[in-house]
């Protein structure tokens, strides 16, 4: 009894650590982002879009492409399968709900400590950005759904030639890519960049030089990104461990827990960026991850595995695809309030309501 008291509390504290240690590489990694951004002359939503959400979702291929194409049995398989549907779920639910509760305390601290507040409009319910930004994030969507429902779709049915079609996802998100850096970089060219056009702050690595040294963007760009992985990785293992002590089942831990953790730098990246008031960055690094997610994992899964859905992963598809659908009904109508983006969350606790009966 004692033993494995003491082996909980162990896993438990090791948890803790791979949690902070990933918050404090997404300090650095979204400050050095910034500069590579900088550098590489994009505009500011192609930061988090591409260069941010690249970053912290590709450690997360990898292990799907390792899990499929390494996996002598079935499990691991599975296991790639069920991280492809696991990603967009926890993206488009937990990491939108965790961002709009972090923008609530935010506005209401704010308020808080301005005298004028009192007497302004709650900012609570203020929309999220300007028309135009929501207009592009809803097209990020608007890419995300079909792309998604056909990856869905091919789960239900089995024929010769699907393993060939996953070459067709990796062609969207190259799409997907150019469309980013040539309408962020328009934006840049048109001084269309709305906010976060403050200056950067000092790069970590090099805080005395108002303007860093090339190696050392890439040097803290890349460092960080390896402590993510790490730490993540570490993190879903405790998970893995802590879970059945506290009485949950391998699947149960697989489908709720893992994919939140497998997450966890983006929503961290969005907690920072909130906290900085860069809400634009924080909402386009969980787009272009969703974007990632519902392609590259999905290609690799289609190649390597079966590529056949099961009652939670179907559930998972249609849970996902609803969130998706409520998230572009409030962009598009520029009505995604705080409080309106925090409701993302509440389709998470369905989908675990709903896997109750379907595990049983």
């Amino acid at each position: 009894m004692r033993e494995g008291l003491t082996s909980f509390v162990i896993h438990f504290v090791l948890l803790i650590v791979c949690a902070v240690a990933i918050y404090l590489s997404c300090e650095w990694f979204v400050n050095a982002v910034e500069w590579l951004g900088e550098r590489l002359n994009v505009g500011k939503m192609a930061v988090g879009t591409i260069l941010a959400a690249f970053g912290t979702a590709l450690p997360e291929s990898v292990v799907t492409l390792v899990a499929a194409t390494t996996g002598g049995t079935a499990e691991a398989k599975n296991l790639a399968v069920g991280a492809a549907m696991g990603g967009p779920l926890a993206l488009a639910t937990v990491a939108y709900g965790v961002t709009g509760a972090a923008l609530l305390i935010k506005r209401r601290r704010d308020r808080a400590a301005s005298a004028v507040a009192a007497a302004a409009v709650p900012a609570p319910l203020e929309a999220l950005g300007t028309e135009a930004e929501m207009k592009h994030l809803a097209k990020d969507q608007s890419w995300f759904l079909p792309i998604f429902f056909v990856k869905v779709s091919l789960g239900l049915v089995a024929f010769a030639f699907k393993p060939a079609l996953g070459v067709l996802f990796f062609a969207a998100y190259a799409a997907y890519f150019w469309r980013e850096i040539r309408s962020s970089r328009e934006d840049a060219a048109a001084g269309d960049e709305g906010e976060d056009e403050e200056e950067l702050e000092a790069l970590k690595l090099q805080p005395k030089k108002a303007s860093p040294d090339t190696w050392a963007v890439v040097v803290q760009t890349l460092a960080t990104l390896v402590v993510i992985f790490f730490a993540a990785h570490y993190f879903v293992a405790q998970l893995d461990v802590i879970g059945p002590m506290l009485g949950l089942s391998a699947t149960v831990t697989a489908l709720l827990l893992s994919p939140i953790a497998t997450e966890l730098p983006e929503i961290m990246n969005a907690i920072i960026w909130v906290r900085q008031g860069k809400v634009k960055l924080a909402l386009a690094n969980i787009s272009g991850a969703m974007m990632i997610q519902a392609t590259v994992p999905s290609g690799i899964g289609l190649l390597f595995t079966s590529w056949h859905f099961d009652g939670p992963l179907i559930w998972a598809g249609l849970i996902t695809m609803a969130a998706i659908v409520y998230l572009l009904l409030t962009m598009r109508a520029h009505r995604l309030t705080p409080a309106r983006l925090a409701v993302a969350a509440g389709f998470y606790a369905v989908f675990a309501i709903g896997l109750i009966p379907l595990l049983a």
